[in-house]
């Protein structure tokens, strides 16, 4: 049995809201890797008829976050830590020149975002924790003027976004990721493009490292679901 899925207001097409619907809950951790779905009980869950279920079960598919299951229905995808490594490899690279351009502008990247960036790795929230850490690189993507970074990451977010759920849930690191974001945005505001690359290629390396040994030992003590 899944966990409760928030319901949607019927209206003619709504595909993309029963997709993006599943895709938080994947993200966060309410449908945990190795989770049994079928179109019948998520459209019980949503109150919806089954044809958007099956179109946004594809979606995900394609994403690789679901996959086919013995049987009925789909799983959805276990997390490799190894996998995981080396999005984060290539996040590194796209990450650092990132900075570096936003450094050659000197951009001042919002104070209000690590402020809330802040709040959230207080709470309890952990699609909050997350949405705070993507809204930050997303900043420095757009300062960089290179369209080309931020289509390169957008299908490795997808995937990172839900280790980083997995992670976030009980990780002790949350304050010091956002001392790290400060320090590149100080770099980046002083256009200091060599330390800001520096800097973003060493928070990206220290995250992959915490996140790929964390999600070894989520794994071990899950083995139902590796």
């Amino acid at each position: 049995m899944i966990k409760r899925l928030a319901k949607i207001q019927v209206r003619p097409d709504y595909v993309d809201e029963v997709y993006q619907k599943l895709l938080d809950a994947i993200t966060d951790g309410t449908l945990a890797p190795g989770t049994r779905l079928t179109q019948e009980e998520i459209a019980d869950e949503m109150e919806v008829s089954r044809s958007p279920v099956l179109q946004a079960l594809r979606l995900l598919k394609k994403d690789g976050l679901v996959q086919d299951a013995p049987g009925r229905g789909v799983l959805v995808t276990p997390l490799d830590p190894c996998w995981i490594g080396d999005l984060y490899a290539v996040r590194g690279a796209l990450d650092a020149l990132a900075a570096r351009l936003a450094a050659e502008r000197r951009y001042q990247i919002a104070p209000a975002l690590i402020a809330e960036g802040r709040r959230a790795s207080a709470g309890k929230d952990v699609r909050a924790m997350i949405d705070a850490d993507v809204a930050f690189h997303r900043a420095i993507y757009e300062a960089a003027q290179n369209p080309l970074i931020a289509q390169s990451t957008q299908v490795h977010w997808v995937h990172l976004r839900r280790a980083m759920g997995a992670v976030l849930q009980s990780s002790a690191q949350r304050a010091s990721i956002w001392d790290e974001h400060e320090a590149i945005a100080n770099a980046i505001a002083s256009g200091e493009g060599a330390r800001a690359a520096a800097l973003s290629e060493q928070h990206t390396t220290q995250a992959r490292e915490n996140l790929t040994r964390r999600l070894g030992e989520i794994l071990q003590a899950r083995p139902q679901l590796a």
